[in-house]
């Protein structure tokens, strides 16, 4: 039996953007949590994917969101990832709200901004994964290429090195 700390150490030594995803209720409630889950999984449709621990104080009440929007967090915002990853606690006092075009609570200055459908649940484990379908799409251009990237157990920042890919990159990204 493999130790659980060993086994999220190793997973630490993969670089993952952080998020923050963001909804309101049918109730009118609002939830947003960070997380460093959220993955790419299909082009048509268009889905992504993310994972929510089931202890989470909030876990029952995401598993009835309709819409929720995942907002992929530049590098300057460490100190509001902080805050949504705590587990209690107001997260949205002082925090500026955009309405997304579904009427989804959007963050303002995110790198990119999924305005998404629930389209399915799956077990993971001790997580539920949750698949979106993305209806829209909003990007920062003057944010590009500055996500803010957990690796290791710390924030981290992309350097500058330029780096070269595979001329049929599209082929090697999906295993053709």
């Amino acid at each position: 039996m493999l130790d659980s700390r060993r086994v999220r150490d190793a997973l630490g030594q993969l670089p993952t953007g952080v998020t923050i995803i963001r909804t309101v209720t049918t109730g009118g409630d609002r939830l947003g949590m960070t997380i460093s889950s959220f993955n790419s999984l299909s082009l048509e449709p268009p889905l992504v994917l993310f994972s929510i621990w089931r202890e989470a104080n909030s876990f029952v009440a995401w598993q009835q969101v309709e819409r929720h929007a995942i907002n992929v967090l530049s590098e300057d915002r460490e100190e509001l990832s902080n805050k949504f990853a705590r587990a209690k606690g107001e997260k949205w006092i002082g925090q500026t709200v955009l309405s997304g075009e579904t009427g989804l609570p959007l963050l303002p200055n995110a790198v990119l901004t999924f305005e998404c459908e629930a389209y399915d649940r799956y077990d993971g484990g001790d997580h539920e994964i949750f698949v979106g379908r993305v209806v829209q799409l909003h990007e920062n251009r003057a944010k590009r290429g500055h996500p803010l990237v957990f690796f290791g157990g710390q924030y981290r920042r992309l350097g500058t090195v330029e780096a070269t890919a595979p001329a049929d990159i599209i082929n090697f990204l999906h295993g053709r």
